[in-house]
């Protein structure tokens, strides 16, 4: 038990990062909208993103380096360089900027709903006070710059977080034969496909795939130490899509369709199940508000870091700037009540658009013999991988719908 805690690393990070406010909310409308119909599209992304991290985690224990320095050693043609340079700065630096003010948002409802609202005006705006608490934990924990003490704050709030759904999803007795039917027989009920679309897409998130490859060389340093990110990243990722499930099924147990979000579904819950429903529910959304408010500036800061090649000191002045213009921009906007909607737009269209390219070019990077030698991808790896790029194309295809209204599928 004692070297399976001590080698717990990134991979709560990664859960962390991929189960914020959005991920709660998208299931919350699963559950509301189709009951226990969609569990299979939670079991399919958290199958995905296991293969996918575990190519993360060994593409940066092996070769030392993290995905976006990769992307700028690797690349040689130095126009696709650029442009690939150019979009994955755009997607992870400005999406994880835009979605910086939902997880703060997210954080900040979870505790509004126990302690209420506290605001105050100066001239014409209104900041939120608990917006400034969020956002004030999260700068001093990557102030510290200590990959240890931020490790344990997350995996400490990933397991309050746990255990929130977990129990909100207990106490709302579901029938465990229908949960199985559920997760195990895929079906598709009519106008279900954008919310299919939305497991997946908050699920196999782009940044994560960065995020995973430059924690992990924090953690471990030798090929041998492989078995143990396997472990880390597959234990995680499942713990992950269970509490992504919970929220489902927490949810399936609510007939109102006023339902929208996670705070209408504590509110839902408190007359049904008793006042610990809400109670529960508005922690695991302050958790995941605030792990996602977290690891969102520092994946940016990993992603642009590694891209530029200023290095990934966590303590290093442009390192710090990056997380800091990020963090910075979620709680004005989430203060504020400011909505950039055009800014996440932009967001969505350039992160479908990232998926299927960084997948493609982490299939191509994990075949190099160059880079990874003997631990490169076997057959049933690249086909796999193969499934999961085609998977992700279609994705995107489907953002762009969305987005713009196209008839593209």
């Amino acid at each position: 038990m004692k070297t399976l805690f001590k080698n717990i690393g990134p991979g709560p990070l990664v859960a962390a990062a991929f189960i914020g406010p959005g991920t709660v909310t998208v299931c919350t409308l699963a559950g509301v909208g189709f009951g226990y119909a969609l569990l299979w599209a939670m079991v399919v992304s958290t199958l995905v993103t296991i293969l996918l991290q575990e190519m993360s985690a060994r593409l940066g224990i092996v070769s030392q380096k993290g995905l976006s320095e990769i992307i700028r050693l690797e690349i040689k043609n130095p126009i696709l360089k650029g442009l690939a340079i150019l979009l994955t700065l755009s997607a992870i630096v400005i999406g994880n900027a835009a979605y910086e003010a939902g997880n703060i948002t997210g954080g900040v409802l979870g505790l509004e709903t126990i302690l209420g609202n506290h605001s105050f005006s100066i001239g014409v705006f209104s900041f939120n006070l608990l917006s400034l608490l969020v956002g004030g934990i999260a700068f001093v924990l990557l102030y510290m710059g200590n990959y240890k003490v931020l490790e344990k704050a997350l995996i400490s709030l990933v397991i309050l977080m746990s255990m929130a759904f977990l129990l909100s999803a207990i106490i709302t007795k579901p029938n465990m034969l229908n949960v199985l039917e559920g997760a195990f027989l895929p079906k598709s009920p009519n106008d279900s496909l954008l919310t299919v679309i939305g497991l997946i897409g908050t699920t196999v998130v782009p940044y994560n795939l960065f995020l995973h490859a430059a924690l992990v060389k924090e953690k471990w340093q030798k090929a041998d130490d492989l078995k143990y990110a396997r472990k880390d990243t597959v234990i995680a990722v499942v713990l992950g899509g269970m509490v992504s499930m919970c929220v489902i099924v927490s949810a399936a147990s609510i007939e109102s369709s006023e339902v929208s979000n996670a705070v209408d579904l504590a509110k839902g819950l408190e007359p049904v199940f008793g006042s610990m429903a809400k109670y529960v529910l508005a922690i695991g959304l302050f958790a995941a508000g605030i792990t996602s408010a977290i690891t969102a500036p520092l994946a940016a800061a990993y992603v642009t870091s590694g891209c530029l090649g200023w290095g990934t000191n966590m303590r290093s002045k442009t390192f710090r700037g990056v997380w800091m213009v990020i963090l910075i921009m979620g709680v004005c906007f989430s203060s504020l009540n400011i909505k950039a909607i055009t800014i996440i737009k932009f967001a969505q269209v350039t992160n479908g658009m990232l998926l299927p390219i960084i997948v493609g070019i982490l299939l191509w990077v994990m075949n190099k013999q160059g880079v990874l030698g003997i631990h490169k991808n076997n057959t049933w790896q690249n086909l796999l991988g193969f499934i999961i790029l085609v998977l992700s194309i279609m994705l995107s295809l489907a953002s762009f719908n969305k987005v713009f209204q196209l008839n593209l599928l």
